[in-house]
């Protein structure tokens, strides 16, 4: 299994059967500026989204169109979309699970929201916010844990999910940050590897995951923190 950081809270997931982009947030991405789209989204075969905010949704209503691959997200965002001439989706709420070829995605709970303004300057609520739980046929099972801040119930996400990789945002302002998602991921989950993400892409975020590499000092759990474009693989 293969995993790519493409900046933000991008990723690019490789399996067997499967070649996966989360929230794909490139051509706008001042993280992702140097890499190549084309690299980055060769093959795609299924997106998935945690919200509607534009940094998350991104590239995907034109990859959908170019390349056909299956959007999984929440009903009122697949909605939307399907309005802009994204045909091929796969819906779902809070707590549901949708079974692809090799894998299976549950949406978990996030806390934070979901919307889109449009250009007369009304916002529309574009769902829930989530984070998604794969779980991977023979590979490390994975919870991108969308944009959130810390609560309890990640507590029952471990209990019956118990993933092995966290990707993890730290960035603060719009998330928790660094500090407090270390004492989420110490207290909550028992995961053999987190990745932090959503930070260094805007002024107002911070710039580093230092604060979390920090507060994981002396925990097993080892913590990845590639540079945009670095594949991480995972057996």
């Amino acid at each position: 299994m293969k995993l790519t950081w493409l900046g933000h809270a991008a990723f690019r997931l490789e399996t067997a059967k499967a070649k996966i982009l989360i929230d794909p947030f490139l051509t706008h991405n001042p993280s992702f500026q140097g890499l190549d789209l084309k690299d980055a989204t060769e093959g795609v075969t299924q997106i998935l989204l945690t919200h509607g905010h534009a940094d998350h949704v991104g590239d995907t209503i034109a990859l959908a169109r170019e390349t056909g691959a299956t959007v999984f997200c929440n009903a009122d965002l697949g909605d939307w979309l399907s309005k802009r001439g994204v045909d091929n989706l796969e819906l779902a709420g809070t707590g549901g699970t949708v079974s692809f070829d090799g894998f299976t995605v549950t949406m978990t709970n996030a806390l934070h929201s979901s919307a889109e303004v449009t250009e007369d300057g009304i916002a529309h609520s574009l769902g829930s916010a989530n984070g998604l739980m794969l779980h991977l046929e023979d590979e490390p099972s994975i919870l991108h844990m969308g944009d959130t801040d810390i609560f309890s119930d990640m507590g029952l996400i471990n209990e019956l999910h118990a993933p092995d990789i966290g990707i993890v945002p730290v960035g603060d302002r719009f998330t928790m940050g660094g500090a407090v998602a270390a004492l989420a991921c110490q207290r909550f989950f028992d995961f053999k590897h987190a990745i932090p993400c959503h930070y260094g892409t805007f002024g107002l975020l911070d710039q580093t995951p230092e604060k979390f590499i920090k507060g994981m000092e002396g925990m097993k759990t080892n913590i990845e923190a590639p540079k945009p474009g670095v594949t991480l693989s995972f057996d």
